[in-house]
């Protein structure tokens, strides 16, 4: 063969990859990835719902192979294979991909665990009723078609899609360039608000944000926050966090489970117990201990078994962050509008779908108006023809044929030659006087419905009108509730965030092991029990402090060399009552020498409260709570001591109470708040109450209502003395006497301001833990020894008391002890040891 007649073109190679790119992009933009903005449909799922319809799969019909279904729409429509409809008319028929699934299928179909559906030889499909919505009026000239991939048949080029499907289902492709993820939405938002933009065409985003909340998936979950939505709805792109529903259950054992309900969309369930049980086996999740799967078809239920010593909050916040338990949604609204791809706001989804809609009443009118009209024709034709009966009849048998006795019709009584073929294929029953009748009332009524469809077309605001009636049909057929709650949380979450604000009981020993613990593990027992064992100790060690907080309150901890560090109480390792915590200088960065001696509990901090502390050689001191707001990991000074002192007891204040300090051999000072001026971090403060040579303060109570003097003893004894018998005086004195020490009670070891509903907990060295209602001991006067609380073992000696507080509100103090006074009945210590027996 030769080149010599042929034509050689010289290309660049540069442009020709260009352009055939710039097809195949195209291509794949417009006919294969993206869907159109109007039906909410790629053609591949728009060409399976046609093969459905010209297969006649309404609802009530069989449901047929979907073998059969695939191989229609393939050698039809849409000339890919079957093996790659199949998938598309699978994910169409799945309830946790599609809202709103548009083929009811009938067989293995996959499943949320990742499964593949079985083969199309034994699955069968038919449509759904809401696929039918899709498909109304398409008979009625409603939509262009355009020819096949061959020219054998036509295809419409859209549906009438009644049912916003786009909104409603979304859809997610990836095209060139660029890609589409559009979240599914609850149907009855979606035709409240399309509704709203029908009355109003001026509503805003926001306004529209009244009625769509938010992406309703069919598997449910949780949203957390609503900036990625609006910020969605607005433009057309947002990121929003989902969650696993998730709860926790107490077992008969006392141990916790998780028990998930509810997991992100598009997430494979089988996939994520894989990631958990690999999380749990490589020690990056603690606290598990068993998990399994107990989903059926009632429902989904995955069960996570906890250790004893777990804290559910905890453990769900790691399975958030290393699990698909919380993942992003991210919203790109890409559809086609008219060929070409945009990116769009909510409002403008809607007004594209209004738009559509608005077009297909239009047509469908036009083409109801168009039958009618020549239905009326029709009639007219029979009316003269049933007034001149007798000539028709007479002009009939004389005509030599069909075509002549037509041509005689249409010059005798002027009709048209449609008019004139209908009287030839007229029955003779058509001559019956009730026929006769019929035929009358049919042309009154085709020429109202002919008015009808003119006014329609004449008006668009009755053409809006019957948009908005479909739009309120299909929600009272198919509107539903939420699956998919909505939490109005715009910032990141935190630990605290997942952790119950339950009450806890704080324990410090003497060589800084820390723990915490529910206080609900400490059972109540009456005054003078042995208790329970509060936590191990080593031999040479003791429980120094026992204090109450709540899981997010702050904890201030000062030191025996006057600095302040900072901790949230969900910080403190959690353990049994047998344990005996971790070393709190693996939390805080304490020097060597330095060790906890006092602390206070702060929920948040504010400029119009205080920190008072007192010291063990009577300095009493007032610094504002904002000063201690930004602590550093090593540490701030909090107070400056003289050499031989040490910091014993912080607590926080509003300014306005009255200061109780107590000393170690029963001494007590009660003085106004007011006396002591505030001073800054590194100030040494002001004398709070002159010591003798052998006593020390013990503790420190800021009395904030009318309550009780609670005092403890080493040796188990304490006693409760009425708040009115501690006189107010200045500062810097002797005191008066708060409880008689002696060698049957021994020496105070905390003071507590208490009221009736009140618990306390009392913890000795070795560990002892007793629980016990504050009602259970008398209020008696400040000259006395106080009753047995706890019997001791041999030389266990009573450290620290905890108040667990009752229906009042609780306080954002340091959990300290109070001193205590005499019998306010007269009785003396026989009389009390008598009581106590």
């Amino acid at each position: 063969m030769t080149l010599k007649h042929q034509k050689i073109e010289q290309i660049f190679l540069e442009e020709e990859m260009k352009s055939s790119y710039l097809d195949y992009s195209m291509s794949v933009i417009t006919n294969r990835a993206l869907p159109d903005v109007r039906d909410g449909m790629k053609p591949s799922n728009r060409r399976i719902m046609v093969a459905m319809h010209e297969l006649n799969l309404s609802p009530g019909r069989p449901h047929r192979k979907c073998a059969k279904i695939a191989g229609d729409t393939s050698g039809n429509y849409h000339p890919h294979g079957e093996q790659v409809i199949y998938p598309t008319l699978v994910r169409m028929a799945q309830d946790f991909n599609m809202r709103y699934p548009l083929v009811d299928g009938q067989g293995n179909f996959g499943s949320v665990d990742g499964d593949g559906a079985a083969a199309m030889r034994y699955t069968e499909a038919r449509m759904t009723p809401i696929a039918m919505e899709m498909l109304a009026d398409l008979e009625k000239e409603t939509v262009n078609y355009m020819p096949n991939y061959d020219s054998t048949r036509k295809e419409p080029i859209v549906l009438p899609g009644r049912f916003p499907n786009l909104i409603c289902n979304g859809t997610t492709g990836i095209a060139v360039g660029m890609a589409t993820s559009i979240p599914p939405h609850n149907l009855t938002e979606v035709a409240n608000a399309i509704m709203s933009v029908i009355d109003n065409p001026e509503t805003d985003n926001e306004q529209i944000m009244d009625h769509i909340t938010g992406p309703d998936f069919p598997t449910g979950g949780i949203i957390y926050g609503r900036q990625g939505i609006r910020e969605a709805y607005r433009t057309g792109r947002g990121r929003i966090t989902v969650r696993a529903r998730a709860l926790s259950e107490k077992q008969k054992t006392g141990k916790e489970r998780i028990i998930i309900t509810e997991i992100p969309y598009q997430v494979n369930k089988s996939t994520l117990l894989i990631r958990i049980a690999d999380l749990v086996r490589d020690k990056k999740l603690i606290g598990i201990s068993d998990l399994r799967d107990e989903s059926d078809r009632d429902g989904m239920r995955i069960v996570i078994e906890l250790k004893r010593d777990a804290q559910p909050e905890i453990v769900l916040n790691q399975l958030y962050k290393h699990t698909n338990l919380q993942t992003t949604f991210s919203i790109i609204n890409l559809a086609l509008d008219k060929g070409v791809p945009k990116t769009l706001s909510i409002k403008k989804l809607i007004e594209l779908y209004i738009d559509h809609r608005h077009e297909i009443v239009v047509r469908r009118t036009e083409h109801d108006l168009r039958k009618a009209e020549a239905r009326a024709h029709i009639l007219e034709g029979y009316k003269i023809a049933l007034d001149n009966i007798d000539a028709v009849i007479e002009l009939i048998k004389k005509s030599k044929s069909v075509p002549d006795a037509r041509e005689g019709l249409m010059k005798k009584f002027k009709l048209s030659e449609i008019q004139a073929t209908a009287i030839l294929e007229m029955r003779l029953q058509k001559l019956t006087g009730l026929e006769r009748q019929k035929i009358e009332q049919e042309y009154l009524e085709t020429i109202k419905r002919i008015e009808e469809y003119k006014s329609i077309l004449a008006s668009k605001a009755r053409r809006m009108s019957i948009i908005r009636g479909e739009v309120e049909e299909l929600l009272k057929k198919y509107g539903d509730d939420r699956r998919t709650e909505i939490i109005d949380q715009t910032e990141d979450f935190t630990l605290e965030d997942l952790i119950a604000d339950e009450e806890m009981v704080i324990t410090i020993t003497r060589a800084g092991y820390i723990k915490s613990l529910s206080e609900s593990a400490y059972r109540r027992q009456n005054r003078g029990g042995k208790g329970v064992i509060g936590m191990e100790t080593k031999e040479e060690d003791f429980a120094e402090h026992v204090f109450t907080a709540t899981s997010h309150q702050y904890i201030l901890f000062f030191s025996s060399t006057g600095r302040c560090y900072w901790l949230k109480v969900h910080g403190i390792p959690r353990g049994g009552r047998l344990a005996k915590g971790r070393p709190v200088v693996n939390l805080l960065n304490l020097e060597a020498d330095e060790r906890i001696t006092t602390f206070t509990r702060v929920r948040e901090f504010k400029p119009d409260e205080f920190i008072v502390m007192a010291t063990r050689k009577g300095t009493i001191k007032k610094t504002s709570l904002m000063a201690f707001s930004n602590p550093r990991k090593v540490g701030i000074n909090a107070i400056s001591l003289a050499e031989g002192d040490e910091l014993i007891r912080c607590t926080l204040t509003d300014g306005t109470n009255d200061i109780l300090l107590g000393t170690r051999n029963g001494q007590a000072i009660r003085f106004p708040e007011e006396k002591v001026r505030g001073m800054g971090r590194t100030a040494a403060g002001v004398k709070g109450i002159k010591l003798a040579k052998d006593d020390y303060v013990i503790d420190m109570v800021v009395i904030k209502r009318q309550s009780a003097i609670l005092s403890i003893t080493e040796n188990g004894y304490g006693k409760r003395t009425d708040i009115t018998d501690y006189r107010i005086t200045n500062r810097g004195g002797k005191g008066i006497i708060n409880i008689r020490c002696s060698e049957r009670n021994g020496k105070v070891v905390a003071i507590r301001e208490v009221l009736e509903d009140d618990e306390m907990i009392m913890m000795t060295e070795r560990g002892i833990a007793n629980r016990m209602a504050v009602s259970n001991i008398r209020v008696i006067g400040r000259s006395t020894q106080g009753v047995r609380l706890i019997a001791l073992k041999g030389k266990d000696l009573l450290t620290d008391v905890a108040i667990v507080y009752g229906s009042r509100k609780k306080l954002v103090e340091n959990g300290n002890g109070d001193d205590t006074a005499p019998d306010a009945n007269g009785q003396d210590d026989a009389e009390q040891e008598e009581l106590d027996m």
